[in-house]
């Protein structure tokens, strides 16, 4: 079963219900140098470096929700719990009431009870629950045995402690133990976030992840923002948990009292230009000269010769629907050939006609300029105008097609 958070949340996963805090019954001791001693203490080398402190912000609110420690030894990747205590200690010597996130590595968590031990007595020491305690677990996963991982997942849930995946998305971690493992929080690479606004490869892959911790019912963690093109790009992945030097500085502490962060608005997107389409066809139809679908090519030169403006015959049905389209060029081309009135004058015209260009009443000028354009050897044929039933209503000219593309060429994008 996955962990509850704090009993006084309220929605399962709502990032704000990450916050809680709580007043230490004392003191916190001081660090007992006897039991984790500093690296080089001994061999008169550099101490280890000063923790760090992360704010993990709110994007919807500016708030910090909680509080990354990150101190020496927490991601050398070794069977130990050191850098997990000395960061716990560290939140306590800062005073820190938020809730913390401490990373520890995935053969510790494997390794069972035993090797967990100064981790649980260093929250007793501190007074600290381990509800108020999310585990990121660090380092790769492959040679740890996986029964045992999720053993240990399964038996630090059950004492209380909150379990999250860390560096996912570049790390050697099997997607199906996320599934298995059902984390409270997957915090994504920072490599990642760093790469993935510019890189639409990368990108994918976050949004794939987000989609991914949604699945599982696990909040996402984008780490290491530090300009406002990545933190557009987490705002737009769906992620709302983040942390980064655009967010806090790197001395920041919760000892300062400040839990509130300053947020970038996001840029508001430039108003899309908008691609008129044009005036609907309808507006610029023409009566079509129209014939019954069986009428003779005779019957077709005498209707051209009437009317020389007439640029096309349309042969419809009893319901006046287009059943083929004459061009005047054309069809006067083959009526004038040698023995082409002979030929074809007594037949049906419908032997000399296209396909009609059918395009509905609704149709914008632009798109009704793609339809005249779909056959190059009839760019210029008239196109049919037809209503709901496809009855013929009348034709549209090319020329005035073009005429009003033009025009809206010639107009100041809105």
């Amino acid at each position: 079963m996955r962990e509850q958070g704090p009993a006084d949340m309220t929605g399962d996963h709502d990032p704000a219900t990450m916050v809680r805090r709580y007043t230490p019954a004392a003191a916190a001791p001081p660090y007992d140098q006897r039991v984790y001693p500093p690296e080089g203490h001994a061999t008169g080398l550099p101490g280890p470096a000063a923790p760090r402190f992360l704010p993990v912000v709110d994007l919807d609110t500016g708030g910090a929700v909680a509080i990354e420690v990150t101190a020496e030894r927490a991601s050398s990747g070794g069977p130990g719990v050191a850098g997990t205590v000395n960061g716990l200690l560290a939140a306590a010597r800062e005073e820190a009431l938020l809730p913390l996130v401490l990373p520890i590595s995935a053969a510790a968590v494997a390794g069972g009870t035993a090797g967990l031990a100064p981790l649980h007595e260093a929250m007793r020491v501190c007074n600290r629950r381990p509800r108020e305690v999310i585990l990121v677990i660090e380092g790769d996963p492959g040679p740890v045995e996986r029964t045992a991982l999720l053993s240990g997942i399964d038996g630090l849930r059950a004492v209380g402690y909150l379990i999250a995946f860390g560096g996912v998305g570049t790390t050697a971690l099997p997607l199906d133990l996320l599934a298995d493992a059902s984390p409270y929080v997957i915090a994504l690479s920072s490599d990642l976030v760093r790469r993935g606004p510019r890189d639409p490869r990368r990108g994918a892959l976050a949004e794939s992840l987000v989609r991914l911790a949604r699945g599982v019912g696990a909040h996402v963690l984008a780490p290491g923002v530090r300009d406002e093109t990545e933190l557009a790009a987490v705002r737009g992945w769906g992620i709302r948990l983040t942390q980064g030097p655009l967010l806090a500085p790197s001395d920041w502490r919760p000892s300062h009292g400040y839990n509130r962060v300053h947020v970038p608005l996001p840029v508001p997107e430039a108003a899309a230009v908008t691609a008129s389409l044009g005036p609907r066809v309808q507006e610029l139809l023409l009566p079509a000269v129209t014939l019954p679908a069986g009428s003779t090519a005779e019957e077709v030169v005498a209707v051209l010769s009437a009317e020389p403006s007439i640029t096309s015959v349309i042969l419809v049905d009893e319901y006046q629907r287009p059943q083929g389209s004459i061009d005047r060029s054309r069809f006067l081309l083959f009526m004038a050939g040698a023995y082409g009135h002979a030929l074809h004058a007594k037949k049906s015209a419908a032997r000399l006609a296209d396909t009609a260009k059918i395009v509905a009443k609704t149709t914008p000028v632009i798109a009704a300029m793609q339809v005249a354009g779909q056959d190059h050897a009839r760019v210029y044929d008239d196109l049919v105008v037809v209503d709901e039933v496809g009855r013929c209503m009348g034709v549209v000219r090319v020329g005035d097609l073009l005429r009003h593309a033009a025009a809206l060429q010639a107009q100041p994008a809105r």
